[in-house]
């Protein structure tokens, strides 16, 4: 199965550990319970990316992404392992893109150097918030002071520097979260990822039915967001992601494009060949599975021709570009009538929720906001 050009090729590595859990977080991670024996999961991890090698042979990495958790708790020189390795085991193109997610409070000059020394090239920086009330709300254990130094430091060691925040917060208005924004572009970044305040179930927030602010305030809040981004020269390429032209997050483009990737470390998913992959969630038992197995696969899926390409439409409109759709459901084997709804697409497009753009098919500013509803009406 073919996909949409240049998708790339990307290896994820998931460290599942963090100092603290914060309330709102849904990703697979938690505080350690005690100390990590950082020597034996860095060879559970090369064991995991073994395993994958083979199963891919001829394959080309276009990215490396370091996710978690905090991966930024990683030793330095298991991160350069595991670097070091994958260019062992595949043809790396020259040009990838190496990428770490960073915690401020874990942000340390002589650390960040080491990382860069074993060949990150890209950090991501979870400031989330530059407002410290805002902070100690979502359980961040850093205040704005530690973020900006964290900044300064990430900027004088790495090429590439992204940072998080998060806004539709409650009690939030317009104003401060105007404020907010307008620092944070001062800081001149190339890529800022500006995510609106989900309560997932399972997290300490759904629990205490926390509530993000009504869809008319988070619009307002989004609309602001992508003018000012707009104005600053960092359009949003993504419903979250907003960056300078060529400075866009090629790991995470692969997985909206609609490419394949390999995912190692507890709970990562993967996707090759049509084929999705989830490694076991827990980590003790990931780790003993490596450690008996060579790897920690949990489940092992073929996806039918319309779950892929249904999934490749949900990634892909959430991109600025959109998707050609005569080209995607070709290389599913399908054809556009077999994926698309064409009543629903009229309709879509009668209600400017979604354009055709030459041969691709993208959401509209008004339908950005409402993509799940869009998703409904579309898909076949």
């Amino acid at each position: 199965m073919t996909t949409e050009p240049d998708a790339g090729f990307g290896l994820y590595v998931h460290w599942p550990f963090c100092r603290s859990k914060c309330p709102y977080c849904d990703f697979n991670s938690r505080p350690a319970a005690g100390a990590v024996d950082q020597r034996r999961w860095g060879r559970a991890l090369l064991a995991e990316l073994d395993h994958f090698a083979q199963r891919t042979a001829g394959r080309r990495p276009t990215s490396l992404f370091f996710g978690g958790g905090t991966p930024s708790l990683l030793d330095p020189d298991i991160v350069a392992a595991i670097i070091a390795r994958a260019r062992t085991l595949w043809d790396c193109a020259p040009d990838w893109e190496v990428s770490m997610e960073a915690n401020p409070d874990s942000a340390d000059p002589a650390r960040f150097r080491a990382y860069r020394a074993a060949g990150i090239e890209r950090l991501s920086l979870g400031l989330q918030a530059l407002d410290d009330q805002a902070l100690r709300w979502l359980g961040r254990p850093h205040d704005v002071a530690t973020g900006r130094a964290a900044l300064e430091m990430a900027r004088a060691v790495f090429p590439r520097l992204s940072f998080d925040l998060i806004h539709s917060r409650p009690g939030q208005s317009v104003a401060a979260w105007q404020a907010e924004l307008a620092e944070a572009l001062s800081f001149a970044p190339e890529h800022l990822s500006l995510y609106q305040l989900t309560v997932e179930e399972g997290t300490a927030f759904g629990a205490r039915g926390i509530e993000p602010p009504d869809d008319d305030l988070g619009r307002t809040l989004l609309d602001l967001t992508r003018a000012m981004t707009a104005e600053a020269g960092l359009p949003a390429y993504e419903v979250s992601n907003h960056a300078r032209p060529g400075a866009e997050c090629r790991h995470n483009l692969t997985y909206w494009r609609g490419g394949d990737w390999v995912g190692i470390g507890p709970g990562a998913h993967g996707r090759v060949g049509g084929t999705a992959f989830a490694q076991t969630r827990e980590p003790e038992t990931w780790l003993a599975s490596v450690e008996a197995d060579g790897h920690g696969t949990a489940s092992e899926e073929s996806l039918s021709p319309q779950s892929l390409a249904a999934e490749r439409v949900m990634m892909g409109l959430r991109l600025a570009e959109g998707i050609d759709l005569a080209h995607l459901a070709a290389g599913c084997g399908l054809s556009v009538d077999d994926v698309i709804d064409r009543r629903g697409l009229d309709r879509l497009r009668a209600a400017g929720l979604v354009e055709q753009v030459g041969p691709r098919l993208r959401a509209t500013p008004e339908g950005w906001p409402l993509l799940d509803s869009v998703l409904a009406m579309l898909l076949a």
